[in-house]
């Protein structure tokens, strides 16, 4: 991974995530053709997806960041990825890996079609499968490997310059916490701050109900992950972009 485009030694680490969060004016700010199309297919699936004005962020991060591994969790039908794919074709520059987690086989069939669209193959791979469990794979896949146990491959790759986590709203904190420990030492963690719950919530409403608690586990959450990461927050159309580092 580039030292950050450059921006580590100048600022210090502190202040990088303010900067890889804010606009690239020299970016485009038109949505790419291929994710313009997906995101009219997600309308018609009913199906969601980050605003435009945070995927933008997400690119110019990335474009600044310039990581050599990404892991993307909940990648769905792949507009966020194609915004993602695109960014590569506009650099002229492909990471080292990029693993595509999703929970859904039919899904990752999708995924597949993208990725052969961008000719990603040789770095890309799509990993089906829900999150506790891939991550619950992959530690035991290690902890058997430090005891010089030979096993195949973990599900996941660790040391991730780049990890960004999407999924449902009230799993989004156990996911973030679950996943930080896949950042490499200058990784950065992307995502969108939950769902906050609107309003009085009755306690025989089942899914109001798993919004306040998925975002009383997010606040509680942060206020831990305070110790050890630097954390910025960028309010935008749609929803606020979190970024995560190790301190």
């Amino acid at each position: 991974m580039a030292e950050h485009a450059g921006v580590e030694p100048e600022v210090g680490k502190q202040h990088v995530l303010a900067h890889l969060l804010s606009a690239d004016e020299t970016r485009s700010r038109d949505e790419p053709e291929i994710a313009r199309n997906i995101g009219i297919q997600l309308q018609h699936m009913g199906l969601s997806t980050w605003s435009i004005s945070i995927l933008r962020r997400l690119r110019d991060g990335l474009g600044r960041l310039k990581p050599q591994s990404i892991l993307e969790v909940g990648a769905g039908i792949g507009h966020r990825s194609a915004w993602i794919y695109d960014l590569f074709a506009t650099d002229e520059s492909t990471p080292v890996c990029y693993q595509l987690v999703e929970d859904g086989t039919k899904f990752a069939v999708i995924l597949r079609r993208l990725m052969l669209r961008h000719d990603a193959e040789p770095y890309t791979s799509i990993v089906v499968g829900n999150v506790d469990g891939l991550v619950a794979e992959t530690n035991a896949w290690h902890a058997a490997s430090s005891t010089g146990v030979e096993v195949s491959t973990p599900p996941l790759e660790s040391n991730h310059d780049a990890v960004i986590v999407d999924g449902e709203s009230e799993n989004r904190a156990r996911n973030v916490e679950a996943l930080l420990p896949f950042l490499s030492s200058r990784g950065v963690l992307f995502t969108v701050e939950p769902e906050m719950p609107l309003g009085n919530v009755e306690e025989d409403d089942t899914e109001g109900m798993r919004l306040v608690e998925g975002f009383n586990h997010w606040m509680k959450f942060i206020q831990s992950a305070t110790e050890t990461h630097h954390i910025a927050f960028m309010p935008l159309y749609g929803g606020t972009l979190v970024a995560f580092t190790k301190k």
